[in-house]
């Protein structure tokens, strides 16, 4: 399985622990950066991943920043993208079975590297459920494609 993974400085040492436990399982990581501590900001990093994933290469990724919430507020405004913040396992299993997220944004400060491994492999092992939760993401989908129509009718060419 291909995924991508990208962090500012903060998540760096998170990145790098996720990406060795990932490689050891067997999947492709794409690695978008960076690749040390110098201080970065979380949004340039998170668009650059979105971007890649709402294209569908890599279909699904890992972001990693002090908390996670940047990362997942950033990654969210690139259309088509859901990314979800999970700092436990019930969390991690709910974005994509409940939310069908296609990013999970983990806090560096917040998580441990060994329960960052655990909870990128229950949100990887996870799939989206429909029931119900059907219904709730069809309606964020409809509302994105109103208010991207909105904005680009809003913006002079």
């Amino acid at each position: 399985m291909k995924i991508g993974l990208g962090a500012d400085h903060l998540g760096y040492p998170l990145k790098e622990s996720i990406k060795r436990h990932l490689i050891a399982e067997g999947h492709d990581v794409i690695d978008y950066g960076v690749n040390d501590t110098t201080p970065t900001d979380y949004p340039d990093i998170a668009v650059t991943v979105a971007r890649a994933v709402a294209a569908g290469e890599p279909p699904q990724a890992v972001l990693v920043c002090g908390t996670g919430i940047g990362m997942a507020i950033t990654a969210n405004k690139v259309p088509g993208v859901y990314a979800g913040v999970a700092h436990d396992a019930y969390s991690a299993a709910k974005a994509r079975t409940s939310n069908n997220t296609q990013v999970l944004a983990l806090g560096a400060r917040v998580v441990a590297p060994e329960l960052a491994a655990t909870l990128v492999g229950i949100w990887l092992g996870s799939e989206f459920g429909g029931g119900a939760s059907a219904r709730k993401v069809g309606k964020i989908q409809k509302a994105e494609q109103q208010l991207t129509r909105k904005r680009t009718k809003a913006t002079p060419r």
